[in-house]
């Protein structure tokens, strides 16, 4: 299922950039229904950083969610790949149980729109479920959306100039 955001922080793209490619950025944040993220790697391809985070999800999950996940935990790694450079990055996501059954996508952009920075989010989430995959993405989309959205929030408090 294919999803969107676009989100304005009142800070410069490097500030922005700066902040999506630092862990201890992730690891201060708190985000509904999931455990504060292990780090996983850091690390520097070319002009790109590059974190890896686990997560696991710890709230209640919907009986659709509970098909896929079976009697486990749900735990996924997340990858943000920021290149400050090009002012964009993208967004990996993948179930650690079975990967092939739920996985994501997106691109980000970077833009200045003055003293402001735009963050343009598009992106893809996939589960590979015959018969409930549709079902489940439209149930899981809107709070990967809200997650997104608080992110922004604590990034804008972090970039704002005082």
């Amino acid at each position: 299922m294919r999803f969107q955001a676009e989100h304005r922080f009142h800070g410069p793209v490097a500030a922005v950039a700066a902040l999506l490619a630092d862990p201890g950025f992730y690891m201060d944040l708190d985000l509904p229904d999931l455990s504060r993220p292990e780090l996983v790697e850091e690390r520097t391809e070319g002009t790109e950083a590059v974190v890896r985070l686990r997560y696991a999800f710890v709230g209640h999950l919907d009986p659709i969610v509970l098909r896929l996940v079976g009697s486990g935990r749900l735990t996924w790694i997340q990858e943000v790949r920021v290149d400050p450079l090009a002012g964009s990055g993208s967004l990996l996501f993948e179930a650690e149980k079975d990967p092939r059954r739920l996985h994501g996508a997106a691109r980000f952009s970077l833009r200045a729109d003055g003293d402001e920075t735009v963050r343009r989010i598009d992106g893809d989430l996939v589960v590979a479920i015959a018969g409930i995959g549709r079902m489940a993405e439209r149930r899981i989309v809107p709070g990967l959306l809200q997650r997104m959205d608080i992110e922004a929030e604590a990034l804008e408090i972090r970039v704002r100039p005082e």
